[in-house]
């Protein structure tokens, strides 16, 4: 007998992978040239499920903060924070679909297995962001992954890609093996996986904690590298610098939020009862974080790397809010990964922007005197730089300002204070691409911009960071719904 409540709480998963199925077929039986018809069927799979997150009967549940809902005994949770996580990592997947058209259609390399690869990888990110569960977030993970290492490998003739792909490969297995171990761990010690029942034993039999804090250890460590926190973020600059452009972007924005919001889940649901024990880890990985990628950014001479080690930095910030937890910390860290997910697109849209006598360049000094070859460009690379500089008034000094503020209110003065310094830093070499567009001379005049897709994705990035500068309070609404859903 089918359960409709459980069904009706996968509900959109379903549909991504009927979708996924479909257009793998379709990829299989109509080759290079259903290419871009096989993109749009995933964008119509991205915003068909996107439609069900939030169809009538779902809005007011959001709306009203209900209490989460459990699907299949325990194994899957439906609550608002899943589906403001899953709808920002639906519109990332969108984003990173439409910036690969031109770039691949310009490479000669147009394969309808990348939007396959992209459905499939968000499906494994949707069933992570709802799991209740060891085994489902495992699941969730596994599918994610297995997707992520083709995708980093996809220009299978590049010697970069193909090493990019098995760096990842390899310490991808690693992760998953920490996490096995881990969750190994946990249910040898209390007998459960389901995080309602770990919460309860944790909380009711005190001699478990050795051996539970132990597992707990392990599943951190892999989930701080799914999020390329300090110091397992070994894979990320090598990896960002060597996977095509377009997926380098989807790297950056969609597994990072799947990765923060069960990191979150894990730590404060079933974990809640250990939070003086996994508090001493997040701080640590978080202060390593944003000061390594502040200061190692500060040598970095390819955009893309740079923007690797700026994602490090931004990961730093955001593990402040789950340090903070409470609805605080959940509410700012949603704010902060809202923005930085557009921001991020938007600057890897502008690198996407960057090509010469037909091929892709990629080098800070590329950008030299861009104000004067592309002054559009130029002016919504600015604000996107400020923006993750956090310079006020823009949208990204909003998304730190609560997170910091968050941990300021938590009595946690000093890890605020390595959060505002460390942003300084950043900023100098945020500031330095500005300086190179606008008072470097040209180096040669770029090929002209690419396809609608590029121009879409850049455009909504730099009008959002402006928007949102002015009315900031749908986000921050919605961020505190979500918040209280998570929490109640």
């Amino acid at each position: 007998m089918v359960d409709l409540q459980s069904l009706r709480i996968v509900l959109p998963e379903v549909q991504l992978a009927i979708v996924g199925f479909v257009a793998l077929i379709a990829a299989a039986a109509g080759g290079t040239r259903v290419t871009r018809a096989v993109g749009l069927l995933a964008i119509g799979g991205f915003a068909l499920a996107g439609g069900t997150l939030f169809c009538p009967e779902r809005l007011k549940f959001l709306l009203n903060g209900a209490l989460p809902v459990f699907g299949f005994g325990t194994q899957f949770i439906d609550d608002s924070f899943a589906r403001f996580v899953k709808a920002l990592i639906l519109a990332a997947s969108a984003l990173s679909v439409m910036l690969s058209w031109s770039y691949f259609e310009k490479n000669g390399e147009e394969r309808p297995e990348y939007p396959v690869l992209i459905l499939f990888a968000t499906l494994g990110m949707m069933l992570m962001v709802s799991a209740s569960d060891l085994l489902s977030l495992y699941v969730g993970l596994e599918l994610q992954s297995l997707s992520l290492y083709v995708l980093a490998a996809f220009r299978r003739d590049d010697a970069r890609s193909s090493e990019a792909g098995l760096k990842y490969f390899v310490l991808g297995a690693l992760s998953s093996g920490l996490l096995l171990y881990g969750i190994s761990l946990i249910y040898g010690y209390t007998g459960k996986t389901d995080f309602l029942s770990l919460a309860s034993a944790l909380r009711n039999h005190g001699l478990m904690e050795p051996g539970v804090v132990v597992g707990m250890a392990f599943i951190c460590a892999a989930l701080a590298f799914k999020v390329s926190g300090v110091p397992f973020h070994m894979w990320t600059p090598d990896v960002y610098e060597g996977a095509p452009t377009p997926v380098t972007a989807f790297f950056a924005a969609a597994p990072k939020m799947a990765a923060l919001a069960m990191f979150t889940r894990f730590l404060l649901l079933p974990m809640n009862g250990l939070s003086a024990q996994w508090h001493q880890i997040i701080v640590f990985v978080s202060i390593a974080s944003m000061l390594w990628g502040a200061f190692a950014g500060l040598v970095q001479g390819n955009m893309k790397r740079l923007l690797a080690y700026s994602s490090i930095a931004n990961v730093g910030y955001l593990l402040v809010a789950v340090a903070v937890g409470g609805q605080p910390g959940v509410q700012a860290m949603l704010i902060y990964l809202s923005i930085y997910v557009l921001n991020t697109l938007g600057a890897f849209a502008v690198v996407l922007c960057l090509r010469r006598n037909g091929k892709a360049v990629d080098a800070i000094a590329d950008l030299s005197g861009l104000s004067k070859t592309n002054p559009a460009v130029a002016l919504a690379m600015t604000i996107l730089m400020f923006s993750l500089a956090g310079v006020p008034p823009l949208a990204g000094f909003f998304g730190k300002y609560f997170v910091f503020l968050s941990a300021v209110d938590a009595g946690m003065v000093p890890l605020a204070i390595v959060g505002v310094l460390s942003s300084v830093v950043t900023a100098y070499y945020y500031l330095r691409i500005i300086k190179v567009m606008y008072f470097d001379e040209p180096k040669g005049a770029l090929d002209p911009m690419p396809d609608w897709g590029v121009k879409s994705v850049l455009g909504l990035a730099s009008l959002a960071m402006v928007v949102l500068t002015f009315v900031p309070s749908p986000l921050v609404d919605a961020a505190l719904r979500a918040a209280r859903g998570f929490i109640g």
